[in-house]
């Protein structure tokens, strides 16, 4: 174990916090290193770090803590081991295994010998895990002792002929081989260049999985060039120092918490403070107690934090930046101000995705705006959208149709089909039909390919981008097009609100979906204050005309509300305990929705 003494930040003591330009002069010239070494993996860029930082934290954590040298020794024997057990370059090697300082050895050793680490997502059972497994299809598989039943649980589910050597990491009492006491005995010392193969950052690293809000998850492919790019050009981003320490409570199995978060602060010199998850309770205790000046956050922690009582640390910290995605505009300003965040660094990016928007100059609400010094290394455009078909619109010609200024449409990010401009590169998944969904093909020309972020932006004149909604979440209702996202953000900011999600639900003898919305309430909560309050702020087309109230949300590991279920569900008072409400325009009311008013509505007796 190491020590957590105190550090202080060079930019939190300088005169003059970094500029616009001073940012993006420092992303360039940190990615510029990874494309100057192609044949320089993370796992080298560890084994650097632990010959000039040596005995400075790395990471730290309840459970167990590594200086950068412990880091690269651990990361050493990880590799030694898959050498071991004939590992080729590109086999497949599944990891199961909670948030800890030994998951980051683990890959990092792994990939630089070649082999493609598949981070399982800790939280799914069953089918679930058993197709995220099936996806990567592994010839070996890391499982932690206290993660066994969900293994176990999942492997008679896996296709006939799959069957992985299980290595268990940890004592849970069974007749497995245990890879904990096998690195033991292995070697931590520098890998030499035969050990090392000739691995370089075009070769795969991981197998990353998409979040799965409404569906099954996708295995993504991961480049070392995206690996090293993202923790290099974050790096710079922040401008992190050897005298930074990130709070990262996110999943290490997911690229922001297990590569952004980590590896911007280490390539630098810095530390990076695991936690295993995220409380709303600690939260506050947590960044004092180790004294960290970075925090890596998903836009719901923030408003869970403002919907907080206060804490008595929340203001004693020395957090100089938090950086992220999916910070809403109305938690913006409240999270800034209550915590006193001194910058917030927003960003839009997708794991399998070809481009990133940054909002350097903290624009609230903005995910972020291309500058025209960067416009040739970010292709992006918005193209109009049909959502009766769900692909963009295109002319007499049949090409795609640009959108105007503060015009929503789809977000594209055209696919490079320069080898050497690997930034640009759309990796794919392991499934081609999920890789051939994502890609449109002559676009703008002939011949040219463009990814598909299936999310709805537009950018305003300024040239900042902000997020609409996700395609797959947008409805039409009255002949119009409604935003779920733009709809949960104005019930949000109704008192009596905890949560909210919105989706839109089939209505017999009605074109379209119809707006409903699923809320999580305080005990003083009104619907009349709700109606009331959304008829200021929304056009009636958008206003839900169902309510359901619940006791909470099921959330994806990334604090995402699961809508299939509720949507499945709908209004059907047969399928839904909970209590739910109409909006009965004679009455101008919300009423309670009951099996006879249900029959009425079904029927079309109402206007709806």
């Amino acid at each position: 174990m190491i020590s957590t003494a105190s550090t202080d930040s060079a930019e939190g003591t300088a005169a003059e916090p970094p500029s616009t330009l001073d940012r993006w002069v420092a992303a360039l010239a940190m990615a510029a290193q990874v494309d100057q070494r192609p044949d320089r993996v993370f796992g080298d860029v560890v084994a650097e770090l632990a010959s000039i930082h040596g005995d400075a934290p790395a990471v730290l954590s309840d459970r167990e803590s590594y200086t950068f040298r412990q880091l690269a020794d651990g990361s050493a024997r990880y590799a030694r081991w898959a050498l071991a057990q004939g590992i080729r370059p590109g086999e497949r090697v599944a990891l199961l295994m909670p948030n800890r300082p030994e998951y980051l050895a683990a890959w990092i050793g792994i990939s630089r010998v070649g082999g493609v680490v598949a981070l399982l997502n800790t939280h799914l059972t069953g089918a679930a895990l058993a197709h995220s497994v099936a996806a990567a299809a592994p010839a070996h598989a890391i499982v932690a002792a206290e993660l066994l039943p969900s293994w176990q649980g999942a492997a008679s589910l896996l296709p006939a002929g799959l069957a992985p050597v299980v290595w268990l990491h940890g004592d849970a009492d069974a007749a497995l081989p245990r890879l904990d006491l096998d690195l033991l005995g292995r070697s931590g010392e520098p890998l030499s260049e035969v050990e090392r193969g000739g691995v370089t950052t075009a070769d795969p690293a991981l197998l990353i999985y998409t979040s799965g809000t409404t569906g099954l998850p996708k295995a993504a492919r991961v480049s070392h060039h995206r690996v090293m790019m993202w923790s290099h050009w974050f790096a710079g981003m922040m401008m992190t120092t050897p005298l930074d320490r990130m709070y990262d409570c996110l999943p290490l199995y997911h690229s922001v918490g297990g590569i952004v978060a980590t590896g911007s602060v280490l390539v630098n010199g810095g530390s990076v403070v695991i936690a295993e998850r995220f409380s709303v309770t600690r939260f506050w205790d947590e960044i004092q107690r180790w004294d960290c000046t970075l925090f890596q956050y998903i836009g719901e922690l923030c408003r869970y934090l403002v919907k907080a009582p206060p804490s008595g640390h929340e203001g004693d910290h020395r957090l100089r930046m938090v950086c992220g995605n999916g910070l809403r505009v109305d938690v913006w300003e409240p999270f800034k101000s209550r915590f006193a965040i001194p910058q917030i660094l927003e960003f839009y990016a997708a794991t399998e995705g070809n481009f990133s928007l940054y909002n350097v100059e903290g624009k609230p609400g903005a995910i972020g705006r291309i500058p025209s010094f960067m416009a040739a290394r970010f292709p992006a455009a918005i193209v109009k959208h049909d959502p009766s078909t769900g692909l963009p619109l295109r002319d007499e010609t049949g090409f795609c149709l640009r959108c105007a200024r503060d015009e929503p449409g789809e977000a594209i990010g055209r696919i490079s089909a320069d080898e050497v401009a690997r930034a640009g590169r759309f990796e794919g998944y392991t499934n081609v039909e999920d890789t051939d969904r994502k890609v449109l093909r002559d676009v703008f020309k002939p011949g040219d390919a463009w990814f598909r972020t299936g999310d709805l932006m537009r950018m305003d004149r300024q040239g900042f981008f902000t997020f609409v909604d996700r395609l797959g979440d947008t409805f039409r209702w009255k002949g119009e097009n409604v935003a779920t996202t733009e709809v949960a953000a104005a019930i949000a900011s109704c008192p009596g609100i905890v949560d909210a999600v919105v989706f839109g639900v089939a209505v017999p003898h009605h074109d379209g979906r119809a707006g409903m919305a699923a809320l999580v309430v305080t005990p003083d909560f009104e619907s009349a204050d709700l109606r009331q309050h959304l008829g200021t702020l929304l056009p009636a087309y958008a206003r839900p005309l169902f309510l359901r109230l619940c006791a909470r949300f099921e959330m994806t590991e990334t604090f995402k509300q699961k809508t299939v279920a509720l949507a499945t569900a709908g209004f059907d008072p047969a399928l839904v305990q909970d209590p739910l409400l109409f909006d009965d325009m004679a009455q101008g009311a919300y009423v309670p929705l009951d099996v006879p008013l249900q029959a009425r509505i079904a029927r079309g007796e109402l206007r709806l």
